[in-house]
């Protein structure tokens, strides 16, 4: 098939691989291959789409719909496949058995244009946090899934890498926040990675369910740590953004049943995170954003 992958993953990619490499140029031809390997009719190209995979809503030899999802080795579509496994069904959405390989993911269709994002904000932290805590499961025996303190140690080192001047000192209180946190961890589960608002969608089988997991075993509050800043461009734009912002720690905290301080500690590690990595591939309105979030956690 003829087809222009998506603005958002080309920049994505960009910034994930400045280097460059060669997964969109072979894209159309493994395209054609997934699909003509799982008998697949495609009807079009989900746009935007997500920043580290292609997600062509496809039809079933049988008629029934379904999602290819192709995603480059670097973005780990094998371990959020094991994942997908594992949960079964249970608040994410379903892996359709089919032959594995090239990054290719065949899963149940949701409704793509409609996330928990789209409710109205209260609700939808309730109903996103809802999704959440099914996910939280013991790990597969034998699991070869990163952990937290891999994950964050490797970010760690970048953070490093980067502390210029002005942002020293948040990063020096994420780093401080980083290993305090894994001197204890509370428990090992396995955790979605990357949840928010928008990674869950609205299905037939059960009102919503998440999808995109980037699988890792740690603590919940990991896990629970990014979603405290979702719309964080209207947290910002609020007066009284550092008070919903500390409230909501208190709120989600106590929903889940997540240690408050372990939770404002993850929160913090992972908004500096993001914010130096925003400022490393060139966007600083996004890193801007996330860091003065950062000064109030």
């Amino acid at each position: 098939m003829a087809f222009e992958p998506p603005q958002r993953l080309v920049r994505a990619l960009g910034e994930s691989a400045p280097g460059g490499d060669d997964w969109l140029e072979k894209l159309p031809e493994t395209v054609r291959r997934a699909v003509a390997l799982r008998e697949l009719t495609v009807e079009r190209v989900q746009v935007p789409g997500g920043r580290s995979s292609l997600v062509l809503l496809v039809r079933r030899a049988d008629g029934t719909p379904a999602v290819l999802k192709l995603a480059p080795p670097r973005f780990r579509p094998e371990a959020e496949r094991a994942a997908l496994a594992h949960w079964g069904g249970r608040g994410a959405v379903q892996l359709v058995e089919g032959p594995a390989g090239e990054g290719a993911l065949l899963l149940e269709r949701l409704h793509p244009d409609v996330s928990v994002r789209s409710l109205p904000e209260a609700r939808a932290l309730l109903e996103a946090a809802g999704t959440l805590r099914r996910l939280w499961v013991e790990p597969p025996a034998g699991h070869s899934f990163e952990t937290v303190a891999e994950r964050t140690g490797r970010q760690a080192e970048a953070m490093r890498a980067r502390a210029d001047a002005d942002v020293a000192g948040l990063v020096d209180a994420a780093l401080a926040a980083r290993e305090e946190l894994l001197a204890a961890p509370p428990e090992h589960r396995l955790l979605h990675g990357t949840f928010r608002q928008s990674k869950v969608l609205a299905g037939e089988r059960t009102p919503w369910l998440a999808v995109g997991p980037d699988p890792v075993v740690g603590e919940c509050a990991f896990d629970l740590a990014r979603l405290v800043r979702d719309r964080v461009e209207d947290l910002i734009a609020s007066s009284s953004g550092a008070t919903t912002t500390r409230r909501r720690v208190k709120r989600l905290a106590e929903s889940l049943e997540v240690d408050q301080e372990r939770l404002r500690g993850w929160t913090l590690f992972r908004a500096v995170e993001s914010g130096v990595r925003a400022l490393r591939v060139g966007r600083p309105r996004d890193a801007e954003l996330l860091l003065e979030f950062a000064g109030w956690v």
